[in-house]
């Protein structure tokens, strides 16, 4: 059973930046590739960002590319979010999830952990 915790939400104004932290435990961290979601309220929680286990494959929704960068570190069992350039319509709660053996998932209930969510508010 893995479990995750993101960290590193908060409020920002337009065009600041901000970095998510999503560490895991209970598991060996690099047998599970990572994704980012989000969901704004009333609307469906929607694939941010994933990568695979080793780190060289990355993958961004076409609202995020340019502005946001996926990492991991596998020593520390964390994934990163870093989020630059950051809009009113990025605010949302992020989750963080895992899944084990397939790296190109993208939609939530292909994911097997997930993280408690963190609120990012963007004001204009």
């Amino acid at each position: 059973q893995v479990q995750l915790v993101e960290s590193g939400g908060g409020l920002v104004q337009a065009g600041g930046s901000l970095r998510l932290d999503c560490t895991a435990s209970g598991g060996t961290f690099s047998n599970y590739h990572m994704a980012w979601f989000r969901q704004a309220p009333g609307k469906e929680r929607d694939l941010v960002a994933r990568i695979n286990w080793s780190g060289g494959t990355t993958y961004y929704a076409d609202f995020v590319t340019g502005r946001f960068t996926i990492s991991r570190d596998n020593t520390k069992n964390t994934v990163y979010l870093q989020m630059n350039a950051l809009k009113p319509e990025d605010t949302a709660v992020y989750y963080c999830a895992a899944v084990r053996g397939v790296a190109w998932y993208t939609r939530p209930s292909q994911y097997d952990y997930w993280g408690q969510g963190t609120q990012v508010t963007v004001s204009s």
